[in-house]
């Protein structure tokens, strides 16, 4: 029996729909490339003694500075639920990876640091950070004349911002870990496309590079929802439609 019309509609749409989750290959023999864009959590470790906070909150000298109610400083990385505390963690590839944050403030005056400790809590690099006075999303990358970040540990991030050098820091920080692609995830980043290598890192649960890369298709293309799609994958949809503000490297 022949399909009607709204029939073949609905089960073209289907069609369609199934292909999105379906893994393709360029060539017979290459490696296949999820298409999907779930970010793929790793689980988190169990032994980090300082969980961390991904958002900024209190006023700290900055009394008298215009900063958004509804938006506080944000670290745009993954965050851990626990009873009392919560974890802020996410992977890298990189030795010199990019970090993303949400900056509040509209005003010049405000200044900010980044630093980096190993698992000792010794500090390894430790850097003012110049702000546009725009609120909207910044990036931070870790300079080449930094140490690089070894594979297999972690390291503990502060992002410090200062209304008042006289008055304590509002801040974020968390964690980054650098490890090593498997095998076949370097096969295929070999040859993806950066639309595919946001993929290839999200489903490998690899939050920083894949958002970095995800902010590099915004930049190129800003109606790709890559970058939104990658926020709202980890609780961070008010952020998803900030600005992206050139600034800090």
């Amino acid at each position: 029996m022949k399909l009607g019309l709204q029939q073949l509609k609905i089960a073209f749409a289907i069609s369609l729909l199934s292909l999105c989750f379906t893994l393709v290959q360029a060539q017979p023999g290459k490696s296949e490339i999820l298409t999907s864009r779930v970010f793929n959590a790793p689980p988190p470790p169990d032994d980090v003694n300082a969980p961390g906070n991904r958002v900024g909150g209190g006023k700290r000298g900055c009394e008298n500075i215009n900063i958004s109610q509804e938006k506080q400083l944000t670290a745009l990385v993954p965050v851990y639920q626990f009873p009392n505390a919560e974890l802020v963690f996410g992977l890298t590839t990189n030795s010199h990876p990019t970090f993303w944050f949400y900056i509040p403030y509209d005003v010049a005056t405000v200044s900010a640091e980044f630093v980096l400790q190993n698992e000792a809590g010794q500090i390894i690099y430790q850097s003012p950070v110049p702000l546009s006075g725009k609120p909207g999303v910044v990036s931070f990358s870790l300079p080449s004349t930094a140490s690089s970040l070894e594979i297999g540990k972690r390291y503990h991030w502060y992002f410090n911002t200062f209304c008042n050098l006289e008055q304590p820091p509002i801040f974020v920080n968390g964690w980054v870990k650098r490890v090593e692609p498997n095998p076949l995830l370097k096969s295929q980043l070999e040859t993806a496309t950066l639309k595919q290598r946001v993929v290839l890192y999200a489903t490998n649960g690899i939050w920083y590079d894949s958002l970095t890369a995800s902010a590099e298709l915004r930049r190129l293309d800003p109606r790709l929802t890559d970058w939104a799609t990658m926020l709202q994958a980890v609780g961070l949809n008010n952020i998803a439609s900030e600005p992206i503000i050139d600034c800090c490297q």
